[in-house]
C-alpha cells in the first residue's frame, strides 16, 4: 500500500509541472499573436527584371506613405537573400535582384519566398510571401545521352520497364509533359502518372524477344514539356537481351557533377557516387566500375573504388588538354546475367596560370640584304598561351635598340619587320630576343631567340693597307724577279670582296710601264719584266687598282714609286786627257826648270754611277823615274815630287790606275807621255796665246782645237753666268741656288725645280744643273771645267734622269763624306 501511495503521489506532482509548462508557453503564443497581423500574398514570375513591382505594400497593410519612415518598416527574407526592397516614396514592394526559380525552389512545385515586414511604435510583424511562378526556359535533358537496358528474352510481353526521367529545371506545365519513342516492332511507349504530376516513360515489351536473332535493339527516347514555345530532349537507348536477373543497381542521380582545379594534389577525393538494387544476394551486391568506353586519357586521371564508389584522381589535370570531362559510371550487380545502371559524372575543370606563352615561327626568318628599306618583312611569328581569360592573353615586345620591329597581324599574329639602317660589316647577323608575357597573376613569360642574317651588298671599295708604296730596287737584278707585294682589302664579303688587281696605263720615258712590270691579279705581286739600269732610270711610278667582283663592281688605286737603286755596274771613264782625241797616249811637256809641286797635267775621269760608286781615286801605277812624279789621290793633278834635273829622261812615261769606290772595285788606266825640254818658259797648255811652230799642220791642228775648246768654254760660260742670274733673282737664300721653272723647255708644270750644284774637285771645276721634283722626271746636267783652263771653260758632260736628290742621296749616299762634296738644295714654291 505504501509504495502505491508513493507512486500516485509522484504522478499527481510531474502532471501538475507539465501543466504548469503548458500554461506559460500558450501565455507567450499569444503575447506573440497579438503583434502579427493577417499575412499577405503576391505572385510574380520568374526572371523579372529589377526595379519590377511586386504590389503595393503599404497599402496592403493599411500603412501611409509618411509610415513608413515614422515607424522604420523594414523588409527581410528567411531565405537570407535580400532579393526585394521597398520603395520608400511610393510603397511598393520591387526586386531587387534576378530571381531564378530553379535556383531557389529546384523541382518544388511551389516556390514561395516569406518576407518579414517589421514596424515599430508600436512593434508589428507582418508576414509577406511572394510566390514565384515558372517560365520555359529550360529544355527538358536526361540525365546520359545513351541509356543501356538489359531484359531477358525470357520475359514476357506486355512486361513493363521505367525509363530515365528527363530533368527540366522548369515545373507545372513548363516541365516534362510527355516521351515519345522511335517506331521499333518489339517496344512501345507508355507514360506513367506518378505522385506530384510527374510522368515516368515506361518501356512496354510488345512481343517477347528473341536475343539469338536480335540481341541489341536501338531506340531513340525523346522528352517534350508543355512550354510554349515546345522544347525537348533526346537519349539513344540501347536494350540488351538478357536471360535472367530483371533487376538493376540505380543510382541517387542521373547526372552528377562538379568542378576541381586543375592544380588539384594526387589523392584528392572527387565524388562519392550510391546505386541500390532492389534484388537480394549477389543480385544486388554491386560493383562501380567506368563505362566500357571510357577513352584511356579519363582512366589514366581518374580512378573508381569498386566498393565504395569514390572518384579519386590519379594523375594531372590539365585545363589546356581538357577542360571538361564526362565519364560514364557503371553499377554492376553479381547477378546470373548481371545487371547494370548507369550515371553520368561531369567534371568540370578549373583554370590556374600555370602556363607560359609559347612563340612560334609561322615562318622560317629570311635573310635580310643590308640595303633592305624599312618595313622589309623578315619573319611570321604567332603567339599562344594555352590558359584561358586573362591568362591566356599574351603581349610581345623586342629589346630596345633593337633594329627591327613587332608589326601586328591579327589573333595573337606578328610580323617581324626592318626598322633601322642595316650594316652587315657592322653586324652580319641579329640573334633578336623576343619576349611574350601573359596577364596572368602573377604573370609569365617566355624568350625566343631568332636568328636573322644580314646579307651583303657590294657598298665598300677595296681599300689598300697604304696610301701609297715606296720600294727600292737594285738596279740589273734579274728578269722576273718580285718587286713588291701590293694588298688590298674589302669589308664586303662573298664576290663582293673577292678583289683583283691591274696597273693601270701610264708611261716611263714614253715607254708602256706594262713593259716593265706586270701584277699577279690575284694576289697583288709585282714582277719586273726586265733588268732596269740606274743610269738610264732612277725612278718611276706604278698606278695599281684592286677591283672587286661585285654588281656594279667598285675599285680603289694607289701608287706604287719605284726607286732604282745604284750598284757598281760601270767603271771610271777618262775625260781628259781625250784618249780619242791624241790616241791612247797623251804628251805632255814641261820644262826641265821646274821646281818641285810644279803642275804637270791632271787627269780626270767621271763614273756613270752614283755616291760611293761613283767616288774617284787616282793611283800613279807606273812611272820611268816614280821619285820625280806624285798622283793626287782625290783630284787626280800631276806634279813634281822635285826638281827636275839634267841626269833625268828626257822622256817619262806615267800609268796612272783610276779606281771607284764600290763593290766590287771598277777600275781603268790612262798613259801619260811626259817631254821634258830645255828653254820652255809658258805653260805647256796655254795653247791659245802660244802655239808651237814644228810645222804648219800641227798648228793648224792646234789652231783648230783652240777654237773648238774656246767656243765651248765661252757657251758653258754663258750659260752658266745665265743660271746664275736667274738664280740670284728667285732664290730666297744666299746659301743655296734655286730656281722653280713655271713655263719653260713646254712645260707647265709648277712643282718642278731647276737645281744647280758647283763642286770643286781640285783644279777641276765643274757644276751640276738639276731639275724636277721627286715624283717626276726630270734632267740633270753636269759640266766640267777643264783642269788646264784658267777661264773656267765648260765641257757639257751627261744628260740624266733623276728624282728630288735630297730624299735620293739619303737614301743611296747616307754614307758620302761631307768633306769630300757639298749638295745644296733649295726648294721655292711658286705662289
Amino acid at each position: 500500500m505504501g509504495n502505491n501511495s508513493n507512486g500516485l503521489g509522484m504522478t499527481k506532482t510531474i502532471g501538475y509541472r507539465d501543466w504548469r509548462w503548458q500554461a506559460l508557453w500558450w501565455h507567450h503564443f499569444f503575447l506573440l499573436w497579438s503583434t502579427i497581423n493577417a499575412q499577405t500574398r503576391y505572385s510574380i514570375t520568374e526572371e523579372l527584371k529589377q526595379g519590377s513591382v511586386v504590389g503595393n505594400l503599404a497599402k496592403d497593410l493599411g500603412l501611409g506613405l509618411s509610415e513608413i519612415f515614422d515607424r522604420k518598416l523594414r523588409v527581410a527574407s528567411e531565405a537570407g537573400e535580400q532579393y526585394f526592397s521597398v520603395d520608400a516614396g511610393k510603397g511598393e514592394l520591387v526586386v531587387n535582384d534576378r530571381i531564378d526559380r530553379e535556383a531557389l525552389c529546384g523541382q518544388s512545385a511551389s516556390c514561395v519566398l516569406t518576407l518579414q515586414v517589421v514596424i515599430d511604435k508600436p512593434l508589428q510583424l507582418h508576414r509577406v510571401e511572394v510566390e514565384i511562378q515558372d517560365i520555359n526556359d529550360n529544355s527538358p535533358r536526361f540525365p546520359s545521352q545513351e541509356i543501356t537496358l538489359q531484359i531477358a528474352e525470357s520475359t514476357a510481353a506486355g512486361a513493363r520497364f521505367p525509363l530515365e526521367i528527363a530533368q527540366d529545371l522548369d515545373v507545372g506545365v513548363n516541365s516534362v509533359r510527355s516521351y515519345t519513342l522511335s517506331k521499333d516492332d518489339f517496344f512501345s511507349l507508355k507514360i506513367k502518372d506518378v505522385s506530384g504530376g510527374r510522368k515516368v516513360p515506361e518501356l512496354v515489351l510488345s512481343k517477347s524477344l528473341d536475343r539469338e536473332q536480335k540481341p541489341f535493339h536501338q531506340l531513340q527516347l525523346t522528352a517534350i514539356d508543355g512550354g510554349n514555345p515546345v522544347k525537348s530532349g533526346t537519349s539513344q537507348l540501347t536494350i540488351t537481351v538478357l536471360d535472367i536477373n530483371d533487376n538493376f543497381p540505380v543510382f541517387e542521380k542521373n547526372v552528377y557533377k562538379v568542378s576541381i582545379s586543375e592544380n588539384s594534389v594526387e589523392g584528392a577525393s572527387i565524388l562519392k557516387l550510391t546505386a541500390k538494387d532492389t534484388d537480394e544476394g549477389p543480385n544486388g551486391e554491386i560493383e562501380y566500375s567506368f563505362g566500357t568506353h571510357t577513352p584511356d586519357i579519363v582512366l589514366s586521371v581518374f580512378d573508381i573504388d569498386s566498393l565504395t564508389g569514390e572518384i579519386r584522381l590519379i594523375g594531372k589535370l590539365d585545363f589546356e588538354t581538357n577542360a571538361y570531362y564526362e565519364i560514364d559510371i557503371s553499377a554492376r550487380d553479381k547477378g546470373t546475367p548481371r545487371m547494370e545502371g548507369h550515371c553520368m559524372v561531369h567534371i568540370e575543370v578549373l583554370d590556374v596560370n600555370d602556363n607560359a606563352p609559347n612563340i612560334f615561327l609561322t615562318s622560317q626568318p629570311n635573310s635580310v640584304p643590308e640595303d633592305a628599306p624599312s618595313g622589309t618583312v623578315v619573319a611570321l611569328i604567332s603567339a599562344r598561351d594555352l590558359d584561358s581569360g586573362n591568362n591566356g592573353k599574351v603581349t610581345l615586345q623586342l629589346p630596345k635598340g633593337s633594329p627591327f620591329n613587332l608589326k601586328p597581324s591579327f589573333s595573337d599574329n606578328y610580323a617581324l619587320v626592318t626598322g633601322g639602317v642595316l650594316d652587315r660589316e657592322s653586324f652580319s647577323e641579329y640573334n633578336i630576343e623576343i619576349t611574350a608575357a601573359d596577364l596572368g597573376s602573377p604573370s609569365l613569360s617566355t624568350k625566343k631567340t631568332i636568328n636573322v642574317n644580314i646579307t651583303d651588298v657590294n657598298d665598300n671599295r677595296p681599300v689598300f693597307s697604304q696610301s701609297t708604296y715606296a720600294v727600292y730596287l737594285k738596279e740589273n737584278g734579274i728578269p722576273g724577279s718580285i718587286l713588291y707585294s701590293v694588298s688590298a682589302s674589302d669589308t664586303d664579303s662573298g664576290e663582293n670582296a673577292k678583289i683583283s688587281y691591274s696597273i693601270l696605263d701610264s708611261k716611263v720615258q714614253d715607254v708602256s710601264v706594262s713593259s716593265y712590270v706586270y701584277i699577279n691579279s690575284d694576289n697583288g705581286s709585282i714582277y719586273s719584266m726586265h733588268s732596269f739600269d740606274y743610269e738610264k732610270l732612277k725612278v718611276f711610278q706604278i698606278q695599281v687598282q684592286a677591283k672587286d667582283q661585285g654588281s656594279p663592281s667598285l675599285s680603289s688605286n694607289t701608287t706604287v714609286h719605284v726607286f732604282i737603286l745604284d750598284q757598281n755596274d760601270n767603271a771610271p771613264a777618262v775625260i781628259y786627257p781625250s784618249s780619242a782625241a791624241l790616241g791612247s797616249l797623251s804628251h805632255q811637256r814641261m820644262p826641265r826648270s821646274a821646281k818641285a809641286g810644279h803642275l804637270v797635267t791632271k787627269v780626270t775621269a767621271v763614273d756613270a754611277d752614283s755616291g760611293h760608286n761613283a767616288w774617284i781615286s787616282y793611283k800613279l801605277a807606273e812611272a820611268t823615274d816614280a821619285s820625280l812624279f806624285t798622283v793626287n789621290l782625290y783630284t787626280g793633278e800631276v806634279r813634281t815630287k822635285r826638281a827636275a834635273s839634267e841626269q833625268d829622261d828626257s822622256s817619262q812615261r806615267l800609268l796612272i790606275e783610276i779606281k771607284d769606290d764600290g763593290e766590287p772595285v771598277q777600275s781603268a788606266t790612262v798613259t801619260v807621255s811626259i817631254l821634258l825640254e830645255d828653254g820652255l818658259h809658258e805653260p805647256i797648255l796655254d795653247l791659245r796665246h802660244k802655239v808651237a811652230e814644228p810645222s804648219r799642220k800641227t798648228g793648224r791642228i792646234t789652231l783648230y782645237l783652240i777654237l773648238s775648246l774656246a767656243s765651248v768654254s765661252v757657251l758653258s760660260l754663258v750659260t752658266f753666268l745665265i743660271l746664275a742670274v736667274k738664280c740670284m733673282r728667285n732664290s730666297t737664300s744666299s746659301g743655296s741656288c734655286c730656281t722653280t721653272r713655271t713655263d719653260c723647255d713646254n712645260y707647265k708644270n709648277p712643282n718642278r725645280n731647276l737645281q744647280i750644284q758647283l763642286n770643286s774637285d781640285g783644279p777641276i771645276k765643274y757644276v751640276e744643273v738639276l731639275g724636277g721634283d721627286m715624283m717626276s722626271q726630270s734632267q740633270s746636267f753636269r759640266s766640267c771645267m777643264s783642269p788646264m783652263s784658267e777661264y773656267s771653260d765648260f765641257t757639257l758632260i751627261k744628260p740624266s734622269s733623276t728624282t728630288d736628290f735630297k730624299e735620293v742621296i739619303s737614301v743611296l749616299d747616307a754614307s758620302l763624306p761631307d768633306s769630300t762634296w757639298t749638295f745644296e738644295s733649295q726648294q721655292v714654291s711658286s705662289g
